[in-house]
């Protein structure tokens, strides 16, 4: 306990090094800007918590994009099973869905962290609300500001600075961090929203009627990149889970070309001639929109999304593809604000395999600070729980070091 710590930001990835690191016996305190801890960890437990996927590992992995490399010894080490067993090591049991989303049984991120927090607290993990991080000083200390508005350097041995990336900023993750890191000679890639909606210009009819209705059991693709999955029609564009499993493709499309082509394939259990045929054998004076319910067995909405590319086919073979096939002109993201995680941060090349910063000895960075990014599904938390347990070791190994 003679070894102090200092943890700047009081969500996943920081509450867990601090965990981590108080568990072995050093003194730590964690710093959080707003009135209470993790945040957006409570918010993104409110339509059920998602903690990680049950998918094999390989596959898990290759779910982090170019970040893979960066981000998969931290997620050996603390993969999706050690989490289950962590999540019910607090008293909360855990179920699979059927899509593979691992959740907890309540379903709630706030019973989960109560037990969380009382482990912290046994632990004499000391937690400081409304403090906020204003860089450092000469001596390269963090600077806090308290309640009171003071600034004061935190003595400590070793920093990790889990601050969050810069989506939902109303929740605390702002990205100011980033100038402070900035004139300390750390690499920062620009922010940009990652898991957001897209916007196109829909019809009328779409607009008005189908808002908020979801699109089910279609595969949407762009480039090489396909999912099978579910959307949600909003007023602005599209959104949901198969969405943002692409949203990394259909950014780098809209920033370098200023738009992207979605694709959509409303009858996925089909094939195109096995559709084809389907069609062709509708009965003679039957209607376009009873000929793609009852022989294709598409939705109100897919038929209604079907006339968005245009006059609709009644030949069998061509209208088949164009349900195959259906494009969407994307033409814009929705920003930081209203994305649910954020591409961009701390570069790969600033960072020691420690997850120590090249540039400041003795600090460490984890979670969402880093840049990485990963689609909804568990991916986001399973990323910043291991790269937090990551950092605490980081930190052992350096003080220990320092000390030796």
């Amino acid at each position: 306990m003679s070894k102090r710590i200092a943890i700047i930001g009081a969500g996943p990835a920081g509450l867990i090094a601090a965990e981590k690191l108080s568990g072995e016996g050093f003194a730590v305190d964690v710093y959080e800007r707003m009135p209470s801890v993790a945040r957006k960890f409570l918010m993104a437990g409110r339509g059920g918590l998602n903690l990680t996927h049950s998918e094999p590992l390989e596959t898990f992995l290759q779910r982090y994009g170019a970040a893979r490399g960066w981000l998969e010894p931290s997620i050996r080490a603390f993969p999706p099973a050690a989490l289950t067993n962590w999540c019910e090591g607090l008293g909360q049991e855990i179920f699979t869905g059927s899509s593979g989303r691992v959740f907890p049984k309540s379903m709630k991120a706030s019973p989960l962290l109560r037990a969380w927090l009382a482990r912290l607290d046994g632990q004499g993990v000391r937690i400081h609300t409304r403090h906020e991080w204003r860089g450092f000083d000469d001596e390269g200390r963090c600077v806090m500001a308290g309640p009171d508005g003071a600034q004061r350097p935190v003595e400590a041995d070793a920093v990790i600075l889990a601050l969050g990336g810069a989506s939902w900023p109303r929740l605390g993750s702002t990205g100011e961090w980033a100038g402070w890191l900035g004139k300390r000679g750390v690499d920062i890639t620009p922010f940009a929203p990652a898991n957001a909606g897209f916007t196109l210009s829909w019809s009328d009819l779409i607009r008005t009627r189908f808002a908020g209705e979801p699109l089910k059991a279609a595969r949407f693709s762009h480039g090489d990149h396909s999912v099978r999955g579910e959307a949600m029609i909003t007023a602005y564009g599209i959104e949901g889970g198969a969405i943002y499993a692409l949203s990394a493709s259909l950014r780098a499309s809209i920033e370098r070309e200023g738009q992207a082509v979605l694709t959509l394939d409303l009858a996925p259990d089909l094939s195109g001639s096995g559709l084809a045929s389907r069609l062709g054998g509708t009965k003679p004076g039957q209607s376009l929109s009873n000929t793609l319910r009852k022989q294709a067995r598409l939705s109100p909405l897919a038929t209604a999304l079907l006339h968005e590319a245009g006059e609709v086919p009644r030949d069998p073979l061509a209208l088949a593809a164009r349900i195959k096939a259906l494009p969407l002109t994307l033409t814009g993201m929705q920003g930081l604000e209203r994305a649910i995680s954020s591409a961009g941060g701390i570069a790969r090349s600033a960072v020691e395999e420690s997850y120590m910063l090249k540039a400041m000895p003795g600090v460490f960075v984890a979670g969402e600070m880093l840049d990485w990014e990963a689609p909804t599904g568990g991916y986001l938390l399973q990323a910043c729980f291991a790269t937090g347990i990551a950092a605490a070791r980081g930190v052992r190994g350096w003080v220990i070091s320092s000390t030796s």
